[in-house]
């Protein structure tokens, strides 16, 4: 029971003239344009210099491509993700499990039914990314088991979870996991929702826990009314990862958005939100969600957000 206290407790908490006289900015511009684009003569010859300095600016140029990349776009609303980082060096994960059940209380009904497949993505992610995935149906039987000798966590009525309960079930799954062999994690989904406005650009984005989506519409018209208000919130979800060593210690914890769970009904001429009746199909936006929220257990490219010791 002390091993799962943490548990418990997680689940509640150069600048030099050039004979064009180009601007700086302009000037890097076109350097970018050339190395793209061009060739050494035309970047020389846009750098205006003669022999030995020309071949010097070159090579300076050279190493202005790495600004001329596209990087990743910064999003504020990345997720401050959580890490034992001295755990992790110590103890690198290798073999994990994606238990079927949620760290947290049950996902809304229309989330449930998406649970298994952002699982299954979230598994192959980890498999092509090294690590090794013990099916979630040893998980699913031991869980059963336990669930027999110490009954439900979770309230069919309410969905509230009884915590104490909760706590001997992964006592009892952990124990079985550890005697059968090498273990080293679970990883905990939750797929939460959370309310974000679209905001009033040109694109309507409403931004969260790292993505920008825009808006989907939903019934007989292809517009949006003029009167419509950008400042209502609509329901978006993400996803939500927790991490726990073998010995039911909290190792990460993070989040990443997935897509929104409203479209905007044009049926309506004052404009309302209305359920999706796809949820979650793109699964581009899964996986990015998936990628941001295991980020930097499996780094992600372009991550829009800053370390978390930053």
């Amino acid at each position: 029971m002390r091993l799962m206290s943490m548990v418990l407790h997680a689940a509640t908490s150069t600048s030099s003239r050039s004979p064009m006289r180009l601007g700086h900015v302009r000037k890097q511009q076109l350097i970018c344009s050339l190395l793209r684009h061009g060739t050494a003569r035309g970047l020389v010859a846009a750098l205006g210099a003669g022999g030995r300095m020309a071949y010097l600016s070159f090579a300076a140029a050279v190493l202005l491509l790495a600004g001329c990349a596209s990087g990743p776009e910064a999003n504020p609303t990345a997720y401050p993700y959580q890490i034992e980082s001295d755990k992790l060096a110590a103890g690198p994960l290798k073999t994990v499990v994606i238990p079927h059940v949620n760290l947290g209380p049950p996902s809304r009904n229309y989330l449930q039914s998406e649970e298994a497949r952002v699982d299954a993505r979230l598994a192959s992610y980890l498999k092509d990314n090294g690590f090794e995935v013990l099916p979630q149906r040893e998980f699913r039987q031991r869980w059963n088991s336990a669930v027999r000798a110490f009954g439900n966590p979770v309230d069919p009525t309410t969905g509230r979870v009884n915590r104490r309960t909760f706590s001997q079930i992964m006592q009892s799954v952990r124990d079985q996991y550890v005697q059968s062999g090498e273990f080293d994690a679970f990883i905990f989904t939750d797929l939460v929702e959370l309310e974000v406005p679209f905001n009033n650009g040109l694109k309507h984005l409403a931004r969260w826990d790292g993505v920008a989506r825009r808006p989907s519409l939903q019934g007989p018209g292809t517009g949006v009314s003029a009167t419509f208000d950008w400042s209502i919130p609509a329901s978006v979800a993400s996803l939500q990862v927790s991490i726990f060593s073998a010995e039911l210690e909290r190792l990460f914890a993070s989040r990443g958005g997935l897509d929104s769970t409203d479209a905007i009904d044009t049926r309506s001429s004052a404009g309302r939100y209305i359920r999706r009746r796809a949820i979650l199909e793109n699964s581009t936006h899964v996986d990015e969600g998936i990628a941001l929220a295991m980020h930097p257990i499996v780094e992600m490219k372009k991550y829009p957000g800053q370390p978390a010791d930053s």
